[in-house]
């Protein structure tokens, strides 16, 4: 093995590749943590962590948990959802005077439904400099095994915790043509699963992840009628964590059946355009606004045939 091939160890990285030391005065590195198996932490996530000034935590304690697990000395700030605003001028003021800060969430990327929004509007408004440090995400885990079309997909977080809400969120939803990526909690899955099954439709195809990357992880793809019924047939398999992807609606059919297009060609060789449209649609029965503009798209590209 050449000298190049040699791993790095995490104990003697303080530099990057290039030379460059692995962390920089008056930078916020936002650093993805494990979803649950330690192991997926990256090694120049652990450079960072090692060599920060401080972390700033959503929660200190789970993050202290973490930091003993790989020897990690570092002085932690709790950053929440219910304390960052106050947390932000500090924050800043931090950066300003050079301190390189962390910001973690509990588990996976920050900012994936977790707190750090306004501090990073904060920060960019004043020019200082965020890097990512990616890694883990429940997100990309779900995606990456799903089965599902992943070229376009909306990630949509926790639904509504109320059942009215839910449905009407779901009901804005329900024509979407892009996978859905939703997370759940175990008090709600069950309920969220019926909802999508009554509103979304009982044979659209989906998939759930139960506990990615933990040592009950759970995977399985099936109709969401088939899923809710998965579930409820095991109450146990309603602990722990969850991302639901749920595949795009598929398009609506054509309004314009092959005969309502013979009327409408016949129809366009003898009278006015709109006339002809109207006169379509109340032979055929076809929406008249697809008709005229499926007789625009004839009258722009080519002649009717």
């Amino acid at each position: 093995m050449s000298s190049d091939d040699q791993p790095i160890t995490t104990q003697h990285i303080d530099a990057l590749p290039d030379g460059s030391p692995s962390v920089l005065p008056g930078v916020l590195y936002v650093v993805a943590t494990p979803i649950g198996n330690l192991a997926d932490i990256s090694e120049r996530a652990l450079s960072v962590l090692r060599t920060v000034d401080y972390i700033a935590a959503e929660d200190t304690r789970h993050t202290a948990q973490l930091l003993r697990h790989f020897g990690i000395a570092a002085p932690l700030l709790s950053c929440h959802e219910h304390n960052e605003r106050e947390r932000i001028p500090k924050l800043l003021r931090d950066l300003r005077t050079g301190k390189s800060i962390a910001l973690v969430s509990d588990a996976g990327t920050p900012l994936l439904s977790d707190p750090g929004f306004p501090l990073l509007r904060a920060l960019h408004a004043e020019g200082l400099r965020a890097v990512p440090i990616p890694g883990a995400s429940s997100v990309t885990a779900a995606l990456s095994v799903a089965g599902l079309a992943t070229d376009r997909f909306a990630f949509e977080g926790f639904l509504p915790a109320k059942t009215g809400a839910r449905q009407v969120r779901l009901q804005t939803l329900k024509h979407s043509p892009y996978t859905l990526v939703l997370l759940e909690s175990s008090h709600r899955v069950q309920a969220s699963l019926e909802d999508m099954s009554l509103i979304l439709g009982e044979q659209r195809p989906a998939f759930l992840g139960r506990e990615l990357t933990k040592q009950f992880e759970e995977i399985r793809q099936a109709p969401l009628q088939a899923l809710a019924e998965w579930m409820r047939a095991h109450p146990e398999r309603q602990r722990g964590e969850f991302v639901i992807v749920v595949a795009g609606a598929e398009p609506d059919p054509d309004p314009i059946d092959e005969t309502a297009r013979h009327v409408l060609r016949l129809l366009l060789a003898e009278l006015p355009l709109k006339r002809a449209v109207a006169l379509a649609a109340e032979i055929s029965g076809a929406p008249k606004n697809a008709l005229y503009t499926l007789a625009l798209t004839w009258q722009n590209d080519q002649p009717p045939s």
